[in-house]
């Protein structure tokens, strides 16, 4: 019999039979039309659960779940030039989050506002001091020569498990776990070992955050008003690189104590976030792009347009050709929106359009 099930029009089930799901021809984003992909690509999903890619000949359609025609919003945004390589894995990645809630699975966490309105470096800037414009906004960072700055995937992860469990626990004491290895793992990285394995390159990055200065500044000339703050993101750490428990060792722990000031500004006003996208959005750029967006939606109460230029700073400040930031965003954003489908923006000329929307993780009701 013919069933709907998560936008997915089955016919004909029977038990242990292989349902087959073609891609729709070219690919746009609609906000709770489900996922379309571009390429002549299918998945097949066996009734044991096993997935796999082949050529696609037969083509079935991703059809809308029954709803109002009101809760489904065009989002334009331009089509890419050629399919990506993880359309496939995102694809199963959105639809096995879509099965449960973050507050269900308990996957809701949390970063600090100021990091979200302004971001860490994504690639090396081969520098020790960093700085990120947004509006009035001004994030500045400053390193040691000798250690350098965060960037990349890793210390994001980082500060989410440190902001969340602030959230969490009340206390500005946060344990990582008896082992190294078990606190790459919470992170959601595969603990690896080598001279280019995730476990010497996350005490890297650990090292570099730990040993950085923030410096969050508001400036509004026309209004004479001038403000600044800063801080450190633990004022003590102690960390074992052991990354792996050995029989009848007694194990230590590594431990952090956020300062005063980083502590206040998680716990005060965090930006609420789904720790199972943060972990499988695989760039720096599209873990900003997504906790930007959840974090705006979250405030929107009429459309507004955000310049490609103010983009451009806030998100890519190394880029010097404009055009190239556009073009590189789009293509974040595209993945972003897999996770993330209720999303109403457009794409123009002059920037980003932003239509109020739900934000990703709604407010809880209170119980009664």
């Amino acid at each position: 019999r013919g069933t709907e099930a998560s936008g997915l029009r089955i016919s004909n089930f029977k038990p242990f039979a292989s349902v087959v799901a073609r891609s729709t021809a070219p690919r746009q984003f609609s906000a709770g039309q489900g996922l379309s992909l571009s390429g002549d690509r299918q998945i097949v999903a066996e009734w044991r659960g096993r997935m796999a890619w082949k050529p696609a000949t037969p083509q079935l359609e991703l059809v809308l779940p029954a709803g109002s025609a009101s809760q489904f919003h065009p989002t334009a945004v331009e089509k890419p030039t050629r399919p990506t390589r993880r359309s496939g894995s995102l694809i199963r990645q959105a639809l096995y989050l879509d099965q449960e809630d973050a507050y269900a699975a308990g996957e809701v966490g949390f970063l600090a506002r100021a990091l979200v309105q302004a971001t860490l470096p994504h690639s090396d800037p081969k520098a020790n001091e960093f700085v990120r414009r947004n509006g009035h906004f001004t994030l500045s960072i400053l390193a040691p020569k000798d250690v350098g700055l965060p960037y990349g995937r890793y210390p994001r992860l980082v500060l989410a498990y440190l902001t969340t469990e602030a959230v969490r626990r009340k206390s500005p004491d946060i344990e990582l776990g008896s082992h190294f290895s078990h606190f790459c793992a919470a992170l959601g990285i595969p603990p690896t070992t080598g001279p280019r394995g995730s476990l010497p390159q996350l005490r890297d990055q650990l090292q570099r955050l730990f040993a950085s200065t923030f410096q969050c500044i508001f400036h509004d000339e026309s209004q004479g008003r001038h403000a600044g703050d800063g801080f450190l993101i633990a004022e003590k750490r102690e960390l074992w690189w052991d990354p792996r428990p050995r029989k009848g060792e007694t194990a230590w722990g590594s431990h952090v104590v956020l300062s005063d000031r980083f502590y206040r500004e998680a716990t005060e006003a965090p930006v609420p976030i789904d720790l199972r996208v943060l972990r499988a959005l695989r760039s720096p750029f599209e873990i900003d792009i997504y906790v930007w967006l959840t974090w705006r939606f979250f405030r929107l109460r009429r459309p507004v347009t955000i310049p490609w230029a103010s983009l451009a700073l806030q998100f890519g400040s190394r880029y010097t050709n404009p055009r190239h930031f556009k073009k590189r965003f789009l293509g974040y954003l595209r993945s972003v929106i897999d996770y993330y489908p209720e999303v109403r923006l457009e794409n123009s000329a002059t920037g980003l359009l932003l239509k109020p929307s739900p934000t990703h993780i709604a407010q809880r009701p209170a119980k009664r």
